[in-house]
C-alpha cells in the first residue's frame, strides 16, 4: 500500500510533466483569448487597443459565418457516414480468409499514411480533373459529359477526398473489434438457423458499437480542423469554406489577428460542444 511519503514523491515527480502540459495548452489559448478582445492589425497600424466584444459580434454577424459552420458540419457528417459504413463492410471482408491477406490489409490501410496535401493533389489532378482526370474518361466512355467536380460538386468532392484518407483508420479499428468477437457465438447462431444478415444485425453490429463510438469520437475531433484538402482543391470557393478556413482567411489574408482570434474562440466552443456530446455517448456505450 502506498504511504503518504510515496504519494507525495509521485506527485512531485509528475509535477513537471503536468506543468509543461498545462503550459502547452493554456498559453496558446490564453493568447488567443487576449487578442480576441483587441484590434490588432500587424500590417495596418499594429495594436490599436481594446475593442471588447466587437470582434466576436463582427465575426458571428458576417455573411460567411453560418455558411462556414454549415459546410463544416456537412463535411464532418458526410465523412463519418461514409467511413463508418464502408469501414464496417471492409472490416468484414478483411476478416475472411483469403490469399495474400496481409498484403491486402496493408494496401487498404496505406491511404492513411499519405499526407493530406498530397492526397488532395492526387485527387484533384488524377481523378477529378474535368479534362484529363480518370472520372472524366469514365464519363466520356459511357457517353456522358464530364463533371467539373471541384466547382459543380465541391462539397461532395471534399467529402470523397477526406473519406478516402480516413477510411483506413475506421477499417483498422473495426477490424480489430471484429477479430475480438468470440467465433463460438456466430457458430451457435448459424447452427440455430440464423441468416447472415441476422447474425450481423444481432451479434456483430452490437459488438462493434464501442469501436464505432471510438471512431466517431476520434475522427470528429480531427475532421473539425480540415484545412489542407480545401486549400489545395477549392481554396474555400464554391461553398467549401469551413470555419477553420474562414479563420485562416481572417488572420492571414485580411491580416486581422483580433477577428481571427475571435473566430478561433468560436471554433474552440464548437469543438467542446461536439466533444461533450460525443463523450456522453462514449460513456453510455462503455457503461453498457
Amino acid at each position: 500500500m502506498a504511504t503518504q511519503h510515496s504519494r507525495s514523491a509521485a506527485r512531485l515527480m509528475m509535477a513537471p510533466a503536468v506543468i509543461l502540459l498545462l503550459g502547452w495548452m493554456l498559453v496558446p489559448l490564453t493568447m488567443t483569448l487576449y487578442f480576441s478582445f483587441k484590434r490588432y492589425l500587424p500590417l495596418r497600424g499594429g495594436d490599436q487597443g481594446w475593442v471588447g466584444f466587437e470582434n466576436y459580434v463582427r465575426f458571428v454577424t458576417s455573411s460567411a459565418f453560418w455558411p462556414s459552420v454549415q459546410a463544416t458540419l456537412i463535411i464532418v457528417g458526410g465523412v463519418l457516414l461514409i467511413t463508418i459504413m464502408l469501414g464496417v463492410l471492409l472490416a468484414l471482408l478483411l476478416d475472411q480468409p483469403m490469399w495474400g491477406q496481409g498484403v491486402v490489409r496493408i494496401l487498404v490501410i496505406a491511404p492513411f499514411f499519405v499526407m493530406p496535401t498530397v492526397s488532395a493533389l492526387v485527387w484533384k489532378n488524377m481523378f477529378m480533373d474535368p479534362v484529363n482526370g480518370l472520372f472524366a474518361h469514365l464519363w466520356e466512355f459511357f457517353g456522358a459529359t464530364p463533371v467539373e467536380w471541384l466547382s459543380q460538386a465541391s462539397l461532395l468532392s471534399i467529402v470523397m477526398i477526406v473519406s478516402w484518407q480516413w477510411l483506413p483508420f475506421a477499417t483498422l479499428i473495426l477490424l480489430t473489434a471484429i477479430q475480438s468477437l468470440d467465433s463460438e457465438q456466430l457458430e451457435a447462431a448459424e447452427m440455430d438457423g440464423a441468416s447472415p444478415l441476422a447474425r450481423f444485425a444481432f451479434i456483430i453490429l452490437p459488438h462493434l458499437s464501442r469501436a464505432i463510438t471510438v471512431v466517431l469520437l476520434i475522427q470528429t475531433i480531427f475532421l473539425l480542423s480540415i484545412f489542407a484538402e480545401i486549400f489545395v482543391t477549392t481554396q474555400g470557393s464554391f461553398g467549401t469554406r469551413t470555419l477553420t478556413y474562414l479563420i485562416y482567411q481572417r488572420v492571414l489574408e485580411s491580416q486581422n489577428i483580433g477577428l481571427g482570434s475571435a473566430g478561433g474562440i468560436y471554433a474552440v466552443i464548437l469543438a467542446n460542444i461536439v466533444a461533450i456530446f460525443l463523450m456522453r455517448i462514449v460513456g453510455r456505450n462503455l457503461d453498457t
